[in-house]
């Protein structure tokens, strides 16, 4: 548009030298002006006007071709700029995230304790990675179930509910391959239907990155990252991620064997019942605080009658299955009590019941003692049953000391015993 108003400016101008030429050249001359002169003036004049807008319009190509060019060549230093710039902030983030490895596993290294290691290994990822937006979520694998369980998140929306406790698809599918998961933009991933996942999930879900935790070729767990925008996760990400997810691995199997081994130092490994020894510790703990608080305790001593003659009749394995079915009837009968239960010796159990004054416990106790009763247990392809005998104490109705109470709870079993057996009694 410039360059047209360019050229009519300078025709205009030639147009106008012409006449102002011709003018003069009659002025000064004062002859007659003859036709033939005059077109002969006009024709060399508009050539001149020509070669000259030749000249000029070639000039205004060449530079036109010229600023195009730099333009172009612009456009590619800013496209390489930019290209300098992102690498340069991608290399900063990673410089950053590999810089706090090191205190990564320093923290890894600190505790054996699993809630440790798996905070640890949950917060530094949803920090490093998802710069603490989103969702992190934590899997540990059921090794008999083949389930997974949710024990620990990380949510920007604190009041968000997480629902899918077990897992969903894409933790299955993680499970099943044994591999890493990136989905960019769940729209556009055809791995996976969206109506499907839209009719399961109860929070949206656009972008995420899952790693599984494998040490010794064994699945522990699993690592996921997730965001309500798409875009959300790279490859680089998903690296980061499962470099963290392979040094945490071996962390988490460290504490799990650790908690392992805690588990079987306090419980029993017939029963799964606590040992006498955790159970004592604990019960001057929660007396102490009963006394304080001013609330009730009961306890309750039971023993299997004529256990021995189980042994005697078919065999030690038949009485591990009475000891065993015992226990599970304990478990399943108070469950709603939160009691903490206790192998206290042979076929003997104690059983904590905190809130529980002495007669609601003897309630409980006759409820016990009849389930015990009515349950029947398979020895040697024979139908059978046990039945147990039952001794209450309470606190601070019977006593306020810990070891008078178990006593009192035992001198009680043994007066149902001498009653009888099949019975409940407290002194």
């Amino acid at each position: 548009m410039q360059q047209g108003i360019f050229r009519k400016k300078i025709c205009l101008f030639l147009s106008l030298a012409c006449v102002i030429l011709l003018t003069i050249n009659l002025f000064y001359s004062r002859q007659r002006i003859n036709p033939a002169s005059v077109f002969i003036f006009i024709s060399i004049n508009a050539f001149l006007v020509f070669i000259l807008l030749r000249f000029f319009s070639a000039k205004d190509s060449l530079a036109a071709t010229q600023i195009e060019n730099i333009k172009e060549q612009l456009n590619l230093i800013n496209v390489e700029i930019k290209k300098t710039e992102e690498f340069g902030a991608s290399l900063k983030l990673k410089i950053t995230r590999y810089d706090n490895l090191k205190k990564f596993i320093e923290e890894l290294n600190r505790s054996l304790r699993l809630e440790v290691v798996v905070n640890v290994l949950t917060s530094t990822v949803y920090s490093l990675i998802s710069n603490s937006r989103g969702i992190a979520l934590f899997y540990l694998l059921d090794n008999h179930s083949q389930k997974l369980n949710l024990i620990h998140s990380i949510k920007e929306d604190i009041q968000m509910v997480i629902r899918s406790k077990e897992g969903d698809i894409f933790d299955y599918w993680v499970l099943r391959h044994s591999r890493e998961l990136i989905i960019e933009d769940l729209k556009n991933d055809f791995r996976f239907d969206l109506d499907t996942v839209r009719s399961q999930q109860m929070r949206p879900i656009l972008s995420l990155i899952s790693s599984p935790l494998i040490s010794h070729h064994s699945l522990l767990g699993l690592l996921r990252l997730e965001s309500d925008k798409s875009g959300s996760f790279d490859q680089d990400d998903l690296r980061f991620l499962s470099l963290v997810s392979g040094l945490g691995a071996a962390a988490l199997e460290n504490s799990l064997l650790f908690q392992k081994a805690q588990d079987l130092a306090i419980h029993d490994d017939l029963t799964g019942l606590f040992t006498k020894q955790y159970f004592t510790g604990r019960l001057k703990e929660e007396a102490k605080r009963c006394l304080r608080l001013d609330q009730r305790l009961s306890l309750m001593m039971i023993d299997i009658d004529f256990f021995k003659q189980y042994n005697d009749k078919f065999g030690h394995t038949a009485g591990d299955i009475v000891l065993k079915k015992v226990s599970f009837l304990l478990k399943d009968s108070l469950n709603q009590l939160k009691p903490l239960l206790c192998r206290f010796g042979g076929e003997e159990f104690l059983v904590m019941l905190p809130g529980l004054d002495k007669q609601k416990s003897l309630m409980v106790a006759e409820d016990l003692r009849r389930r015990i009763q009515s349950e029947k247990i398979l020895l040697r392809r024979q139908n059978t049953s046990v039945t147990v005998s039952i001794g209450i104490s309470s606190l601070p109705l019977d006593t306020k000391d810990e070891d008078e109470l178990v006593q009192k709870a035992d001198k009680s079993m043994y007066e149902a015993k001498q009653k009888g057996r099949n019975r409940v009694c407290s002194i």
